[in-house]
């Protein structure tokens, strides 16, 4: 199995958002932006906080990507219960932090190549998830992850922040994994 690994040079370019940062935090940011998500072709949540808020706020994403983990601590069970059992497919993936696992990335692009709403649940780290969640998700959708203690990210995907994410993957380390 291939893993994408993060290299240390790019940390620090990676804290950066990579769509626009909304200061704010919980339901408050998701009703900033929104306009954004209810027009977006594909609705994707990356991070356990980031899809309670959109779900509490009434928006249903098409994924969700999560780890059960909020700045590597254990979320509170009524935040890994806040949707109705069932109304997902769920999927459950290793991904360690700073990696992307080929079975992270296969999932995500398996479940915006279909119709069925998904949770991928990472055993890991969901740190690098909004990567190829831009890259496979159709032009005209809203990526939504947590910018930790500042607010949330909003990426409407373009033809050109795909490109802009296949520049960033391509110069992750390629590791096979045995």
């Amino acid at each position: 199995m291939r893993v994408l690994l993060l290299p240390e040079e790019m940390r620090d370019e990676l804290k950066e958002p990579l769509g626009i940062l909304y200061r704010c935090h919980g339901v408050e940011c998701v009703e900033r932006m929104a306009e954004h998500l209810r027009g977006a072709k594909r609705l994707i949540a990356v991070g356990d906080i980031t899809t309670f808020y959109i779900l509490k706020a009434s928006l249903m994403p098409d994924l969700m990507i999560v780890d059960h983990k909020t700045k590597r601590s254990p979320v509170e069970d009524s935040i890994k219960r806040r949707h109705l059992e069932g109304s997902y497919r769920v999927v459950t993936v290793e991904n360690p932090p700073g990696t992307l696992t080929d079975e992270l990335l296969g999932a995500v692009r398996e479940s915006l190549n279909g119709c069925t709403p998904t949770e991928i649940i990472v055993d890991g780290e969901e740190d690098l998830a909004a990567l190829p969640a831009i890259l496979y998700a159709p032009v005209g959708s809203a990526v939504v992850y947590g910018q930790p203690s500042v607010g949330s990210v909003l990426v409407m995907v373009t033809p050109e922040k795909k490109s802009e994410i296949e520049g960033i993957l391509k110069r992750m380390i390629v590791k096979e994994k045995v």
